[in-house]
């Protein structure tokens, strides 16, 4: 077995430490896994049988396709997805119960597959007929990385050598000397990569490389929102900057770093940095969201970051964090580590509600209308509803949070034979063949983290960790000294004792952030942000006042009450008048204190409105 964690490059400045040695405690994720654990998996793992989705494969087996079928033509990665989020929870936990179903649906799907490695429950026989739309290469990566998880995890079995039979098969039709041709959704790239990692077979590498390399090369057919949707507009190496459908856009890039990585191809991962950096600084929400327009779930143009029309998809969340890894394990530079800590706590949080059976698709900025409440036992079509959905249609977000969560461990830090690296900070206990670690803190609620040494070995070793970029005025504490450290990673270079500390103290104090003036969406607007938690205002806590005249005074800091925060303001009560324009007059003003609770909660207390960005009192 290989090393069990996500992404496991072959070169790089930063190693990753397998999810099995990352023991997360009861904290903001370590709950947030156990209750992935006790409850979103099998929650998905009931609707996928109910919605037919694993009945597919039996049909395929008894030869009632297509009739039989159920579900979009993608639904097979979606099963595969979950099947990645349980080996990932196998791996960890030991969980029988779950690793028996897992051999069970490898079986089925063993009896399903062609004798030449075809496995799809959608196409049947007209093969790859449709790469704009078909899903199939798309389908076989989710397949693959399910595979690579069990693999690193538990070893092989029927499940893995389904996969390695489909890889083998994309390998022999897309190869060389094989069709001209790129899947309209990237994800192929990056599991051929990591199958080449977990396998040390060149051809998988070779493979994920040729398609990275035609991508841009106009092979798709064209259509409605251009080949700029599918990035097979321009090369990988000359774009500038992320574009086109979202998710895809961000898988394309992970498995572009991952090609770049394995080959040594500086240009390639400078491209993708150069990307990333355009991408973060003109088209990202404050939470971390990614993809402005719903009409083709896609990044907008530079600053088309309207907060009411925010599609922020959360399998776009989750596609960016895993290329911020990927990118910090290349570099080592904190900043992606930073983007990372954002997405997680803000675009990745929101989506499940508190029981972890119920999800947001898309992660609006700002709820206009109060929503109406999601059917609990049918499948929803209302992608951008106001409230978490315990399914959809298209249910890509669930089971990509069941897989994030099941392997967030192995996001949380690095170690080499120099020490030991803390990117990310919730309590957990980190073995290391350096050193083992225990880390105790009740982050983001407070900023105290304290990394004490349980075990270490004799010679010197490096303890860096990460200080994020809007914590100016942290302090290290290393004995009894006390040091300022400035944002990016502050070291401790020593030999090491059985019970030595460290502390990390970063100011947890509330502040405004105010957006670029460039986005005109929300110019003359604030936000409000306690460490990496963004808040928002939710109408639940405001009955008497519409949260659409809402406006806020910035002279002081927002107070914290309980887990919210609180701010003077005001609000505005108008008559109903025949024309929205012209003189006011008639407009009555009040005051009253708003109440900020963290982003990640909104929507949990029933129907409700909501924003981020509020007005300034006065305007500026």
């Amino acid at each position: 077995m290989s090393e069990a964690s996500p992404v496991v490059p072959s070169q790089g400045v930063l190693r990753p430490i397998p999810i099995t040695d990352v023991s997360l405690r009861e904290g903001f994720w370590g709950e947030r896994q156990a209750r992935n654990a006790s409850s979103t998996i099998d929650h998905c793992l009931n609707w996928v049988r109910r919605a037919g989705w694993i009945d597919n494969f039996a049909a395929a087996v008894a030869g009632t396709l297509p009739e039989a079928r159920r579900g979009r033509e993608f639904s097979d990665a979606d099963l595969y997805k979950l099947i990645e989020g349980m080996a990932w929870e196998v791996g960890r936990s030991g969980t029988e119960r779950l690793d028996k179903e897992l051999l069970g649906l490898g079986e089925l799907m063993a009896k399903a597959q062609h004798p030449d490695g075809y496995l799809n429950t959608k196409f049947g026989h007209a093969r790859y007929s449709d790469l704009e739309w078909g899903h199939e290469l798309y389908c076989y990566g989710h397949l693959i990385q399910a595979a690579v998880a069990r693999l690193r995890t538990t070893g092989e079995d029927e499940f893995t050598a389904v996969a390695l039979r489909a890889a083998d098969h994309v390998c022999a039709e897309f190869g060389p000397a094989g069709r001209v041709g790129v899947c309209g959704h990237p994800v192929i790239e990056t599991a051929l990569v990591e199958l080449y990692r977990v396998t040390g077979r060149q051809r998988y590498l070779d493979q994920a490389r040729l398609f990275v390399d035609r991508r841009g090369q106009r092979t798709l057919a064209d259509i409605e929102f251009g080949r700029r949707y599918f990035q097979d507009d321009v090369p990988v190496r000359q774009s500038e900057v992320l574009h086109g459908h979202a998710v895809r856009a961000l898988y394309l890039a992970c498995g572009a770093v991952d090609v770049a990585v394995e080959t040594g191809d500086t240009d390639l991962l400078a491209a993708v940095i150069r990307q990333w950096e355009q991408t973060v600084a003109t088209r990202t929400y404050l939470t971390g969201g990614m993809g402005s327009r719903h009409q083709d779930e896609s990044f907008g143009e530079a600053f088309e970051l309207a907060p009411d029309r925010s599609y922020a998809e959360t399998c776009a969340a989750v596609a960016s964090v895993m290329l911020s890894w990927r990118l910090l394990l290349a570099t080592g530079e904190a900043r992606f580590a930073d983007l990372a800590e954002r997405t997680l706590f803000n675009a990745i949080a929101v989506s499940p509600d508190e029981n972890g059976t119920a999800f947001f698709y898309r992660n609006t900025l700002h709820q206009r209308r109060l929503p109406g409440i999601p059917a609990v036992d049918e499948e929803s079509p209302r992608a951008a509803a106001g409230m978490r959905a315990p399914w959809y249609e298209v249910s890509c977000c669930p089971t990509n949070i069941s897989r994030m969560m099941a392997s967030i461990g192995g996001y949380v830090a690095t170690a080499d034979s120099s020490g030991i690296q803390l990117h990310q900070f919730t309590a957990a206990d980190i073995r290391t063949e350096v050193a083992d670690l225990q880390v105790d803190t009740a982050y983001p609620e407070a900023g105290k983290v304290v990394v004490r040494i349980r075990r270490t070995v004799e010679h010197e070793w490096a303890l860096r960790i990460r200080v994020p970029a809007w914590a100016t005025g942290a302090h290290l504490r290393v004995g009894g000294s006390r040091r300022p450290v400035a944002p990016g990673y502050a070291q401790v270079q020593r030999r090491w004792e059985v019970g030595d500390r460290v502390v990390l103290d970063l100011p947890m104090t509330a502040r405004w952030t105010r957006p670029d003036p460039r986005i005109d969406a929300v110019r003359g607007c604030v936000a409000v942000e306690r460490g990496p938690v963004v808040y928002c205002l939710e109408s639940v806590d405001q009955p008497d006042a519409d949260l659409e005249t809402f406006s806020v005074v910035t002279t002081d800091l927002p107070e914290p009450t309980g887990t919210a925060l609180s701010v003077p303001a005001q609000y505005s009560r108008l008559p109903d008048r025949p024309w929205p324009y012209g003189e006011t007059s008639a407009m009555e003003e009040l005051s009253t204190t708003a109440l900020f609770v963290p982003y990640h909660m909104w929507g949990n207390r029933g129907p409700s409105t909501m924003r981020v960005f509020v007005p300034e009192h006065p305007p500026r």
